[in-house]
């Protein structure tokens, strides 16, 4: 079950990271209720996670796999560059998840 409340941390810190790219160009307060209530619902998924998974490994996960997904929605809704430093980039995150986990 800890996986789960880990995989909906990260979906809810990603909705909540590209809600910040709204803040800039949509003037109402959608966005900014969208950051509240995604931030405020990782934070609480990763607590319940970590009672089933150790701390070092999840933060690990949640953070890590929020950046790469967070920089896949930069490039496909916002086209954002990609460029070849930053593909490297999330390739080492991910190879330092799966080290974590071995």
């Amino acid at each position: 079950m800890g996986f789960i409340y880990l995989a909906g941390a990260i979906i809810s810190e990603v909705f909540g990271s590209s809600m910040l790219k709204l803040t800039a160009t949509i003037k109402s307060k959608l966005p900014i209720i969208g950051i509240i209530t995604g931030y405020a619902t990782s934070f609480y998924l990763l607590s319940l996670a970590l009672l089933s998974i150790p701390l070092s490994f999840s933060y690990a996960v949640w953070s890590g796999l929020g950046t790469v997904l967070t920089a896949i929605v930069g490039f496909t809704l916002f086209k954002e560059k990609v460029n070849v430093q930053t593909v490297v980039g999330i390739f080492l995150l991910i190879i330092g998840i799966i080290l974590m986990r071995i």
